[in-house]
């Protein structure tokens, strides 16, 4: 057991190595058997035969071929990763902290599949229609679209997407509503209300977060939160999400993967062009290069994972120091901290291999250890 002056950092429980180690290996096979489905889609002309399976469907319209040919590459790919799925939703239960019925469950995955098909209808029409109109400069177009794309899905998400899946109601605790208003205010937001999330119709788990752009900024608190925590608690979880708007983490990361996603499109107009000219395919408006497409997109996302993480990890230690800074103490960002770990079942202590490529997040002893630091100065 490891210690510091004020606060005991106990060491992880074998359960939760268990949980998390199972949780990754999960996570590694879904993406092992997501890249072998595009190789072997590739490999073996099968995306050719679906091409031409979607053409008979639609031999008049190459927009309903298009769709057609998501829609099959979305039931392959949800076929045979609903067995991982499945495998996930167990291990929630089999480490209790999940108390979804599977018919929920089922049916959530059955709305994922609609509301999934249908974005990806909508983006993979727009890449086609403009590679169609426009061959030489789509890569350009395509990435202000996608812009664009992201951040109107980011302004509708918590009243579009979210209540597709959980229920949400203002939150009645007056008093804790005021203190968290006047906590955005602080930091220089102005949020439109703040809602109970009843995450415990699925989950045991505990969560909060600040969602939403403009007049769709709002706070969300799960019940799990507010049924185990206390007002100081939740106050220091909700500074520090307040920390990413204080030093305009969003901004910045609209504009890092802007970057990213420029330098991700041009790099896709080279590889379809590369393999049109060797013939792998008849021309650049041939959607079955759809899966060289994402395969493309799979393999920028997997390389810059550690950088990332690493820049986010840096936004973390961030929103925690302003954290630090709006709260009367740490003592509540050390406990809430400590009680998340727990009742998440998260690792207090990964290995740095692990943290490095994997986490987002600082470690759990990490942000307590920076806590207490803070506490000792200040």
């Amino acid at each position: 057991m490891a210690t510091t002056e004020t606060t005991p950092i106990l060491a992880d429980s074998p359960e939760s190595h268990r949980y998390n180690r199972i949780k990754r290996w999960l996570g590694v096979a879904d993406f092992a058997l997501g890249f072998g489905l595009l190789v072997a889609l590739l490999a073996t002309g099968w995306t050719g035969t679906l091409h031409h399976l979607a053409e008979r469907g639609a031999p008049q319209s190459y927009s309903f071929a298009v769709f057609l040919y998501v829609l099959m590459l979305m039931l392959i790919s949800k076929v045979l990763g609903t067995p991982l799925e499945y495998c996930s939703f167990r291990l929630e239960h089999r480490y209790n902290l999940s108390n979804q019925r599977l018919r929920s469950w089922l049916w959530d995955e059955f709305k994922s599949l609609l509301i999934g098909l249908l974005m990806a209808a909508i983006v993979v029409e727009l890449l086609y229609t403009l590679i169609r109109q426009s061959p030489q400069y789509w890569w350009v177009i395509a990435w202000a679209v996608f812009l664009g794309l992201f951040v109107m899905l980011a302004q509708l998400a918590p009243v579009v997407l979210f209540p597709i899946f959980y229920k949400f109601e203002p939150l009645d605790n007056e008093e804790l509503k005021r203190r968290l208003i006047v906590l955005s205010e602080r930091a220089g937001t102005r949020v439109r209300g703040v809602y109970k999330w009843h995450l415990s119709e699925k989950s045991k788990k505990a969560n909060a977060a600040l969602t939403g752009l403009g007049a769709t900024r709002r706070i969300i608190l799960a019940d799990t939160l507010l049924d185990n925590y206390s007002d100081d608690e939740i106050e220091a979880v909700l500074a520090h999400e307040l920390g990413h708007h204080v030093h305009r983490h969003i901004l910045k990361s609209i504009f890092v993967q802007a970057g990213i996603t420029l330098f991700g499109f041009w790099l896709a107009n080279y590889v379809l062009s590369y393999a049109v000219d060797r013939n792998m395919f008849a021309a650049m408006s041939d959607f079955s290069n759809l899966p060289l497409l994402i395969l493309v997109s799979t393999v920028l996302s997997f390389l810059l994972m550690p950088a990332l993480n690493a820049y986010s990890r840096f936004n973390e230690r961030q929103a925690d120091r302003y954290c630090f800074q709006s709260v009367a103490s740490v003592e509540p960002f050390i406990s809430s901290m400590n009680k998340l770990a727990e009742q998440n079942l998260a690792e207090k202590t990964p290995s740095r291999w692990v943290e490095w490529l994997l986490h987002s997040h600082p470690a759990i002893t990490k942000r307590v250890a920076a806590a207490e630091a803070w506490a000792k100065l200040h």
